[in-house]
Order: C-alpha cells, then structure tokens, then sequence
C-alpha cells in the first residue's frame, strides 16, 4: 500500500515565464510574511483594554483589599512568631492583634 505522490514541477520555456513564476512567488511570500507578523504582534502584544471606570475602580478596590489582607496577615504572623510585644494601654484594652493566652 504505497501512496504515489505527483509533484507539479513548471515546465518554463522563456526566460519571461521564470519571471512570472518569480513575481507570483514574491506576492505569496509577501502575503505570508504579513500574515505571520499579524499572528506574531496578535501573540506577543498584548491588546488595550477597554475597561469602563466603573470595572477600573472595581479591579483597584480588589487590589487594594487584597494589600489590606496580606498586611494584616503579615501583621499577625510577625506578632504570633516572636514579634515586639507593645506595652501601651490602648494596646492592652483594644489590641486586635494581641497574643491569645494558652
């Protein structure tokens, strides 16, 4: 079971029918090499966005309350592996990061 292959090979009696073939290849390799740079800026390029100010000042709550978080974390971390004790008498009373007692 063997597939036969047919191969157009261009038969060119003149030396005008080789410049017609070279013209008719130099349109084609234009055509794909716009093409590929078109594929190429689409992929690497990344397209504006067209948010309203209402999605822009949604995504920067979002970012903030998500710095917000990790502070806090952060905060709580620090203060539960051997962070500075604070001696204050507001901290006392409404610390909201104190140290539970075991």
């Amino acid at each position: 079971m063997t597939e036969q292959t047919t191969q157009f090979k261009p038969e060119y009696r003149s030396l005008n029918d080789i410049r017609l073939r070279k013209a008719q290849l130099r349109t084609d390799l234009t055509k794909d090499s716009n093409k590929i740079a078109g594929l190429w800026n689409e992929l690497m390029h990344k397209p504006k966005d067209k948010n309203s100010p209402t999605q822009r000042f949604s995504g920067a709550f979002n970012v903030g309350a998500g710095v917000l978080d990790g502070l806090i974390l952060s905060w709580k971390l620090y203060r539960m592996f051997g962070g500075k004790q604070s001696s204050g008498l507001l901290n006392k009373k409404f610390s909201l990061f104190k140290k539970k007692k075991k």
